[in-house]
């Protein structure tokens, strides 16, 4: 099957089925190096660790591997990882490869964008929401105890190498998570896209239909949007802020909860959250949040926060969130499915925190 190449600042994003055998000439060409060190975790090794083994063996990599999880994302895994790769004899000739889902590649972005003050590195996503999102746009950080990606850089990769056919080993959980920032995407530019993800709901849910014409149709399509707005604000100053939209509380609830929620979860939740928030802020059209939660509902995606989430956390979180302003934290809104609230109000809007406390006492449950 032929893949799909998106240009974005500088790199590209491969989309192809199978191409995880042919990694080591798509690795190659994007980031010529001396040595070459794949980062990874147990999980992923052991799903994908003897092909992609096979793929690079002409490069000689090193291999790193690392327990799974959002509690790795840290300056201890951090410094742990440089050190690593000091012991490794690693040196400015080096490439990275980061073999995983988005933790992975926010950690071994953010080593790449430290190490002897940058190295390149090669994103191989193998989680959904890895693929049409966090792999692409150069952002990487890991958490701290007051939140989530609060210490980063933004250092973009060689290249953006995504298989669809890994998707065959996600679980279900994360798949549907990933399915999260996919609707995002279409609330935020596309509506023709969010409709058409709706319908084909069923195979995008279906692990065995992973390389399907639907599947990559979303994959690429998602870095597209993505793509178009980091093109056109790469630092976060101004359009980009709505990629952001279902994330101030999203992060904000996937710390409170202790990291429990899987991050589309959260996200999922702070869609629906932010999107009622723009109906009582008259920002966007009446109708807006229903046709936000009837996508997540059909995704069958969490909408409301969890019980024993104290709702003064998760608002008390939203303070400390990197989009925050003078110690307020800034809404990205939308107008309308396919539109978000534009220039004219900064891309980021303040909103009031009793509105948002008042909100997320009527949906957490008693």
């Amino acid at each position: 099957m032929t893949g799909h190449v998106i240009s974005l600042a500088g790199y590209d994003a491969r989309v192809e089925p199978g191409l995880l055998d042919s990694l080591g000439r798509h690795v190659e060409a994007a980031a010529p190096a001396h040595r070459y060190v794949v980062v990874t975790d147990y999980a992923v090794a052991a799903l994908h660790g003897a092909t992609v083994r096979r793929a690079l063996a002409g490069l000689a990599a090193e291999w790193i591997e690392i327990p799974p999880g959002e509690q790795e994302k840290t300056r201890e895994r951090w410094a742990w990882l440089t050190d690593r790769l000091l012991a490794l004899g690693c040196g400015r000739d080096t490439t990275l490869v980061a073999l995983g889902g988005g933790v992975i590649g926010d950690l071994v972005g953010f080593t790449a964008a430290t190490f002897m003050r940058g190295v390149p590195f090669v994103q191989v996503p193998t989680t959904l929401l890895a693929m049409v999102d966090a792999s692409v746009g150069g952002k990487t950080a890991v958490d701290v105890p007051a939140g989530k990606n609060l210490v980063g850089a933004f250092h973009p990769p060689a290249a953006v190498l995504a298989d669809p056919a890994v998707l065959r080993t996600l679980p279900a959980e994360e798949r549907r998570a990933g399915l999260a920032e996919v609707l995002k995407h279409g609330v935020i530019a596309d509506a023709g896209y969010l409709a058409r993800t709706v319908s084909a709901l069923p195979v995008l849910l279906d692990p065995m239909l992973s390389d399907a014409p639907p599947v990559v149709d979303a994959i690429v399509r998602s870095i597209e949007i993505k793509a178009e707005v980091v093109a056109a604000d790469e630092r976060e100053q101004g359009r980009r802020k709505t990629l952001n939209f279902g994330h101030t509380i999203g992060h904000a609830v996937e710390l409170a909860s202790e990291f429990r929620l899987l991050h589309g979860e959260a996200v999922a939740i702070g869609m629906s959250l932010e999107s009622s928030l723009a109906e009582r802020l008259a920002v966007a059209e009446p109708g807006t949040a229903e046709a936000v939660d009837a996508a997540l509902r059909r995704a069958d995606l969490p909408r409301d926060i969890p019980p024993g989430i104290d709702p003064d956390i998760v608002v008390a979180a939203t303070r400390s969130d990197k989009k925050a302003r003078r110690g307020t934290a800034e809404y990205a809104l939308p107008v309308r499915v396919g539109q978000m609230a534009g220039a004219e109000r900064g891309w980021g809007i303040a909103v009031p925190e009793d509105a948002v406390r008042a909100l997320l006492a009527e949906r957490t449950p008693a």
